[in-house]
């Protein structure tokens, strides 16, 4: 039996706390960006296929910056996230510029994923073990008895903040028995010295609890959820009409929504690594120290592609 598993990477944000493209931003000790670690990690964990979700306007640069370097080694497949890619019957409003969130982006790929999948950020780090833990789950749950059958890898929220200004996280709640029960998108969380709080109107801030698990849209699919964010996407449209300009189509909300209808079994795979990423240009010394201890470490090899197979 063939154990076919791509990487799914999102790299058509438009970064704008951050002030550019951070996906093909250098922070190795070659020029290597975030995600070449990523799908180095994911080739080593037994990956077979690197599917790119871009905006078009970034595809040269983006197949100069990384694309040239990886495919021959790995297979590889470019989708575009476009904001007219919307479900008949539907047009994109006047002033709606921004692509229409990881729910969407994810949708964009279902022409070029056949396979069970994960998914990840360009601009994150999440480290080799994420990658180890997402193939073993793909590789050994298929959807079954009625259910699908999903994977997420979750944080310690302390291991994923930045000094640099707020971030977003998808705040979960997990049984005794390691599966998701919900999660909860919180787009403003802080760090306030030894606490970490998130607020909804940037007046009252509620403090999350230490140690809680969160989401950094790390997550184990099989193609059964292409189905589900194409059937949802239209209902999502007509009931977000009043905030059209601004709202997003999050993958969380649609795992949490089949979680709650008893559809899905989404097991959360624990790490204790820590997460790096730039979400501000202040994050981006940090994130390089981090990759050069690593490289210093013997963690990762200093030239990255030189030898793997």
């Amino acid at each position: 039996m063939e154990n076919n598993t791509a990487l799914v990477i999102m790299a058509a944000g438009m970064g704008s706390r951050y002030g550019g493209l951070k996906q093909i931003d250098p922070v190795g000790p070659n020029g290597e960006i975030i995600m070449e670690y990523s799908i180095y990690d994911a080739i080593r964990a037994g990956f077979n296929k690197v599917v790119f979700i871009i905006k078009k306007e970034i595809e040269d640069t983006f197949r100069e910056v990384i694309g040239k370097k990886i495919e021959g080694i790995i297979d590889v497949e470019y989708v575009y996230q476009k904001v007219d890619n919307l479900p008949q019957g539907f047009s994109v409003p006047d002033g709606r510029v921004k692509p229409w969130g990881t729910g969407h982006a994810v949708l964009s790929a279902k022409d070029a994923v056949k396979t069970p999948f994960a998914v990840i950020n360009a601009d994150d780090f999440y480290g080799a073990e994420t990658h180890r833990l997402l193939k073993g789950f793909l590789t050994n749950n298929q959807d079954a008895d009625n259910k699908y059958k999903y994977c997420m890898v979750g944080f310690v929220i302390e291991n994923t903040l930045t000094e640099n200004g707020h971030v977003a996280r998808g705040v979960c709640n997990v049984d005794s028995q390691g599966n998701l029960i919900d999660i909860h998108e919180r787009t403003k969380i802080v760090k306030f010295g030894n606490e970490t709080k998130y607020t909804e109107d940037d007046t009252n801030w509620i403090k999350i609890p230490e140690k809680s698990i969160v989401s950094m849209n790390t997550w184990g699919f099989n193609p059964s959820i292409l189905h589900e964010l194409e059937d949802r996407f239209p209902d999502f449209l007509r009931k977000n009409k009043e905030n059209i300009l601004k709202a997003e189509y999050f993958l969380p909300t649609v795992v949490d929504d089949l979680i709650k209808e008893g559809k899905a079994d989404v097991k959360v795979l624990s790490t204790a690594d820590k997460w790096y990423g730039v979400t501000y240009k202040e994050d981006k010394p940090i994130v390089k120290k981090s990759i050069s201890d690593m490289v210093s470490g013997h963690k990762y090899p200093n030239r990255l592609w030189e030898n793997i197979k």
